[in-house]
Formats: C-alpha cells, structure tokens, sequence
C-alpha cells in the first residue's frame, strides 16, 4: 500500500529563496506547455501530448530556457498538465461541466516533486534532506519513515515549507475486535453513535470566523498590486491554514480511536457535495464530512477494519423495528408509535445505519454459501 509521510523543513533564508524560485521556474515551464497546445490546436488543429512536449526539455535545458534544477522535476511538470487534460476529456465525455484547463498564477503553484527517491533528493541519516541546488535543509522528523520511499515532493504552505515522502509498505492490521458501531454524522452533535454516545462539534470555522473576518477586512482596503496587499493577503491564508490544521487534527483523533475499538463501522454513504450547497452550506463545510470519511477509509484499509457504507434515505425517519416516524429538522427526539422507543433522534439513526450494515452483510454472506441457509435465521441474524 501507498501511504504518505509529511514533515516540517527549515530552510535558511537563501534556501528558502532558492525554493520559491524553483516554484516559479516550475510554474512557468507549466503554463508555457499549457500554451503550446493551445497555440497547436487553434493553428492547425494538432493535439500535442506529454511525449511530445517531453523530448524537447533536454534542448530547452540546454540554452538555459528553464531553470528548474532537476531535470525529472520538469517531467513531473508536464505529467500534471497532461493529467489535467486527461481529466477534462473524461469530463467531456461524462456529459458535465468540462472546465478548461487554465493558467496557473506563482501564488498557486506550491509544490514540486522528484519522481525518483534518490535522483536530486535523498533523506540523510543525520536527519537533514538534500535537495539538488539547495543543499542539505533541517527536517523535524516527529516519526520513522516506514517503508520504501518512492516520490518526495516538496510543498509550500504560506510561509512554511514541508516534505512529503510517498512509500510503499505493507498495511499493519490491528488485533482483531468483534465490536460493531454505526456512526451518525450531523451537525449539533459532529458524530452519534449506536451505542449512545455523541462525539462534540467543535466548529473550528465558527471559533476562527472573528480572527479570519478581520483579516479579510483588512485585506479589502488594501490597494491591489501593492506589498501591503501581498502582506494583509498571508494573513489571511495563516488564518485559514489554523482551521484547516485544527479540523484535520480533529479527524485523525475521532477516525483512529473509533478503528482502535470497533471491528466494524457503518456510516452513510451521503451525497456531501449536494448538502454543501443548500441553506446548511457553512456550517456542512466546517464540519468537513468528506475529509473525516477520506480519512476513516484508508486507516479502515491499513487496519484491517471494515467500513460499511449504506443507503441514507430515511435513516432518520425510520425506526429500528422499521416503522416510519416523520420528523421535522426542529425534532430533535425520536418517539415511536410502533415499538415504543424513546431516544435522541441522531442516536436512534446511527442504530438504524449498523442495522442496514448488518443485514446488508448478511445479503452477502447468504449468496457466498447458497440458497441453502433459510431466510428464516438470515432476518434473525440481521436484528440481532
């Protein structure tokens, strides 16, 4: 499996200088191809591709017309403007918005990557990364890296610079847990669980809003072009940069200690993008739904875990006994006329995913053997 290790660099000032230059160099090489098959389709309707574009780097090299140090770093440059072509033309052919590709400004372009370990870029034993051009950079190496080390980019974060090593190892699964859970996501509460217990949303967004607004503030009355504007504009991606820290931090702390005790997780297969677009759309983004799944998905695979994702219509209008109990927004109890049960309305749908993940494994279980397992002990087994 690929997984993918980031430390802190502190590069002097001439270093870091040198890596900003190396950005600009990078995003250059990036729009000038971008423009070559621009100019190639509107002139004579030739479609010019990574190949094409890749043979003449060692002559443009040779005259000084690029100025990145490393010459597979340049070839990485043109991978990713080729892959974002193939990606528009998947979504031409998918029928949606098509979305063509565009220039890049030096202000977005914040990462370079050596594609081969070793070949302009090695991590040293006394714990510093070499870089073609740079020389030897101080890394904060918190961890091991575990693995073999394939790729390692290096990215640019308003003001801070990190190294990240892609390695290929094997998955290390956790002992095994017969403990199953059903995880409701929501927006009073971030998570409810089945078995009643309801993890906080701490709403980073919201905490940070003050401090963001006022840099957004500031940054509007500045003059456009100017360094004052460029100075007003860094803190407002340092503020934005804490909230994405804090919230990322706060999804590996939940994703790992649900994979720690629980053998089986159920969640709901949701339509995020949708719900980020209606009235609920700010506070659906603080929660960052996407991001915690992404991240419950991966740790699942590395651990061993099995992660259930089912059908989300109804779970929150429908009991476990499976009668249906409408609710408002405003609603936030769940009382059934059917069974009689009484609880927190997230709580009660979080039971009703595990039980959809139960019977849905059952499903699979009964098709693997054979039509020989009554349905009988299929339905009993899937409400137990």
């Amino acid at each position: 499996m690929r997984f993918a290790y980031k430390y802190r660099l502190y590069p002097t000032k001439a270093q870091a200088e040198f890596l900003q230059n190396q950005l600009g160099e990078a995003c250059d090489l990036y729009n000038a191809a971008l423009q070559e098959r621009r100019d190639a389709w509107k002139t004579c309707r030739k479609s010019i591709h990574y190949c094409d574009q890749a043979n003449q780097l060692k002559a443009m090299r040779a005259e000084g017309l690029i100025g990145l140090a490393n010459f597979s770093c340049c070839q990485n440059v043109l991978r990713r403007l080729d892959q974002t072509f193939q990606a528009f033309f998947a979504r031409c052919q998918r029928g949606d918005k098509p979305g063509f590709p565009r220039f890049r400004s030096f202000r977005r372009y914040d990462s370079i990557t050596f594609p081969s370990y070793g070949d302009g870029c090695r991590l040293l034993d006394s714990g510093k990364l070499r870089i073609q051009g740079a020389g030897h950079i101080k890394v904060k190496l918190h961890r091991p890296v575990e693995g073999e080390i394939k790729t390692v980019t290096i990215k640019r974060d308003v003001n801070h610079w990190y190294v990240c090593f892609s390695v290929e190892r094997a998955p290390v699964p956790l002992p095994p847990s017969a403990e199953q859970i059903g995880v409701d996501v929501g927006l009073e509460s971030f998570a409810a669980l089945s078995d009643g217990t309801e993890i906080g949303n701490p709403r980073h967004l919201q905490c940070g809003l003050a401090r963001l607004r006022r840099a957004q503030r500031k940054l509007s009355r500045r003059k456009r072009g100017s360094k004052r504007r460029g100075t007003a504009a860094v803190l407002v991606a340092k503020a934005n940069r804490k909230i994405r820290n804090q919230r990322a931090a706060f999804h590996h702390e939940v994703s790992r200690w649900l994979l720690d005790r629980y053998g089986l997780i159920a969640v709901e297969d949701l339509n995020i993008k949708g719900l980020s677009r209606g009235m609920l759309a700010r506070p659906v983004a603080d929660a960052g739904w996407n991001s915690f799944f992404a991240k419950l998905s991966y740790k699942a695979e590395c651990a061993g875990r099995e992660l259930v994702k089912v059908n989300p219509h109804g779970t929150s209008q429908t009991c476990v006994c499976g009668a249906s109990v409408p609710k408002t927004l405003a609603d936030r109890r769940h009382e059934c006329p059917a069974c009689g049960l009484s609880g927190s309305r997230d709580v009660v749908s979080a039971q009703v995913i595990l039980q959809r993940a139960r019977i849905g494994r059952s499903r699979v279980n009964v098709e693997a053997v054979g039509s020989c397992v009554p349905r009988e002990a299929v339905a009993f087994q899937a409400t137990e």
